[in-house]
């Protein structure tokens, strides 16, 4: 959900770069050293940073000073963790809104924390729990995208209710107030997209497995035994 440029008053801009520069710069370490383990991953990092552009780029019209949109956060979590998602999010974000006039520099630091932080780490955790949990694979894909981006568009609802709350004074009730307006709005166009987005995810992955399992299993994404498994492969 990107927020426009300009949209977002002081000191709101600025409280989320302040947020987000740190995760920014640990996923920028986290994927120095991955890169520098594993340099047959660079493709894969680079089709992760592409689906995360092309999703993100299909926006629809929503609440005023921002939109609705797919996010492709989720995947990248799943593969890679948060921390590195943050950085691919980055760099996609900040592409969009230099060339592509969708975001802007002063909101960046917003929608970097809610589609490349928050997403990712709700997208990461859900996978994680459903795979404990020993549910089905793709079913736990599907679940822990569509979550992710629903996480992601209700914190920009919590970022527009503090820059914006109802009467103009930031209290509990104005908050919860434009929260409620803002998350309304947004759930009209964003419930059902992320839905498509985890049953796309869903699909991917189920590819992944058929063509280039090893490369999620080398990345401990999932183990060996449930590959054989999804592919009907007995032990």
């Amino acid at each position: 959900m990107h927020i426009m440029e300009g949209f977002l008053p002081t000191p709101w801009w600025q409280l989320w770069f302040a947020v987000s520069i740190p995760v920014i710069l640990y996923g920028i370490y986290k994927m120095n050293n991955l890169v520098k383990e594993k340099r047959e991953i660079l493709p894969l990092l680079a089709v992760a940073g592409a689906f995360i552009f092309v999703l993100s780029s299909l926006k629809l019209p929503s609440v005023t000073g921002s939109c609705s949109h797919p996010t492709g956060t989720g995947v990248a979590a799943i593969i890679f963790g948060p921390a590195i998602s943050a950085v691919l999010g980055t760099i996609v974000l900040l592409y969009q809104a230099l060339f592509l006039a969708h975001g802007g520099l002063t909101t960046l630091g917003a929608n970097v924390f809610s589609m490349g932080i928050v997403g990712p780490v709700v997208a990461y955790l859900v996978y994680k729990a459903g795979m404990k949990a020993n549910i089905n694979f793709f079913v736990v894909v599907f679940l822990a995208t569509a979550f992710g981006d629903w996480a992601t568009y209700l914190t920009t609802s919590v970022q527009l209710s503090l820059a914006y709350p109802a009467g103009g004074a930031l209290t509990i009730a104005g908050f919860m107030s434009s929260f409620g307006k803002f998350a309304t709005v947004f759930a009209v166009t964003q419930v059902p997209l992320a839905i498509m987005e985890g049953a796309i995810s869903a699909l991917l992955f189920k590819y992944v497995v058929n063509v280039k399992s090893d490369i999620l299993v080398e990345m401990k994404v999932i183990e060996d035994a449930v590959v054989r498994k999804l592919r009907g492969i007995s032990a």
